[in-house]
């Protein structure tokens, strides 16, 4: 077995916001090891997104971390004061490739000045060899040399998003996080990082968390998938395990919803209801509302994690 490259374990980050306080993240547990891609899947609005700005340790305002643990290459983040966060940690041991591109860049700046200034900062490079080394990963992700030169305002859709992996992976980090790296994108382009990140991910030994809505991505990619629902991880296993014997009702819904090529599915099938409130969530498990084989423990207890098959957890009282 790889060595573990993140360890995460009891994680929780609540919003405190003024009508109360939003449990987005409530106690989650998951490792990541060397050259893995874990998908993180859900509705949206489950938390995939707050999850990965918190394994960064920078949740969104009002967002803080109330409890659990975050190691990455063993060493633990949560708590670390914010200035090593930043000098020792973001970009250099866990970075991110942000959700929207057009937004990740600064409209003001030319590509080679955003890319170089982490190398400035984090390395002490001179100004030369930081624009040889951004040139040098933007070469890594399919662009010409000369996008240095450029402003983001000059690139389509998908050279941004490359532009925004290249910067993620300049500082070499042990994880990625990639937030929907796809998301706005068309078919063809999307189909085109999706080939980048398994390059890269073959090439470089990448250890990656790919978040994202769309199941039928996640099987392209990746090697293990956690479904999450309400804040929780409700399965997590390996990704053939996950699409081929699904465990969890929610999980089985999520994939009854996709269409499917080399199969005769007779009708689509749908999720009743809408995701819950997380400032007051369901009591006991918190799909309960909307399963279709929901019991009476269902509704009073909360169901833990528990290993169905050899390195296959799902969180459900029919198992």
């Amino acid at each position: 077995m790889a060595k573990k490259v993140l360890e995460v374990k009891d994680l929780k980050m609540y919003y405190f916001a003024s009508r109360g306080v939003v449990k987005a993240v409530d106690s989650v547990s998951f490792d990541l090891h060397k050259g893995e891609v874990l998908g993180l899947a859900g509705e949206s609005g489950c938390g995939k997104s707050s999850l990965g700005f918190t394994l960064m340790g920078m949740p969104t305002a009002p967002g803080k971390i109330v409890g659990g643990s975050v190691k990455v290459d063993g060493r633990e983040i949560v708590g670390l004061p914010e200035d090593v966060l930043r000098k020792e940690i973001r970009w250099q041991k866990i970075a991110m490739i942000f959700q929207g591109a057009m937004n990740a860049l600064n409209p003001v700046y030319t590509i080679g000045y955003q890319m170089i200034e982490p190398l400035l900062y984090h390395k002490g490079m001179s100004k030369e060899e930081a624009l040889d080394k951004a040139q040098k990963y933007l070469e890594l992700v399919g662009l010409a040399p000369d996008i240095v030169y450029r402003y983001p305002h000059e690139l389509s859709g998908g050279m941004k998003q490359r532009v925004v992996i290249a910067m993620a992976l300049l500082l070499e980090p042990d994880v990625v996080i990639a937030d929907e790296p796809t998301t706005a994108l068309d078919v063809v382009v999307q189909a085109q990082i999706i080939n980048l990140m398994k390059k890269l991910k073959k090439e470089l030994g990448l250890s990656m968390i790919f978040i994202t809505h769309d199941l039928s991505i996640l099987a392209e990619i990746s090697d293990r998938v956690a479904i999450m629902y309400a804040g929780k991880i409700v399965e997590i296993g390996d990704s053939k395990k996950i699409y081929y014997e699904p465990a969890h009702p929610y999980t089985q819904k999520l994939l009854s919803a996709i269409p499917r090529l080399h199969e005769d599915v007779e009708k689509l099938e749908f999720i009743p209801g809408q995701p819950p409130n997380l400032i007051s969530p369901p009591t006991g498990c918190r799909f309960h509302p909307r399963c279709p084989f929901a019991m009476e423990v269902c509704r009073k207890q909360e169901p833990e994690l528990k290993e169905i098959d050899r390195d296959h957890y799902a969180a459900c009282w029919l198992l």
